[in-house]
């Protein structure tokens, strides 16, 4: 019995080996030679960059209220940011999200709420607002997702 059992695990190993060759070579197939190579010179893939690293980590969300949309008549835009984030962090961020270089970053530190519900009293966590001041004639699209 145990020597049968080796014969036919030995056979799963070979049909598993044979299927994951196939797979390879199809995928090599779907690439192409002639789109990799052009006469002598060799085309090099390129590399996907990984475009937004951080910036999403340091810019939360923007906030849309009531002042910030007359902040925006001035070109100033308010959004929550992480609680770590520094000004330069901040400039970066927009540089990287929106491809503008702020004019000037200014940062707040909220104070979360305390709230209550019933008998159990808390507070909300605290957090960090950035005011970033565009150039004259730029602009940012906030109420898109809105």
């Amino acid at each position: 019995m145990g020597l049968l059992s080796k014969i036919i695990t030995k056979s799963k190993k070979e049909e598993k080996r044979q299927i994951k060759q196939s797979v390879q070579v199809s995928d090599a197939k779907k690439t192409g030679t002639k789109e990799l190579y052009e006469g002598d010179k060799v085309k090099k893939q390129e590399k996907k960059e990984k475009k937004y690293g951080n910036a999403y980590k340091v810019l939360v969300k923007p906030l849309v209220t009531e002042k910030g949309s007359v902040m925006n008549a001035e070109n100033k835009y308010i959004f929550e940011v992480a609680k770590k984030a520094n000004k330069i962090e901040i400039a970066k961020a927009v540089i990287e999200v929106y491809g503008i270089k702020p004019v000037s970053v200014n940062i707040i530190k909220m104070q979360g709420k305390k709230t209550r519900y019933g008998k159990i009293a808390g507070k909300r966590k605290d957090w960090k607002k950035a005011v970033v001041t565009l150039p004259e004639g730029e602009s940012i699209k906030v109420y898109e997702g809105v």
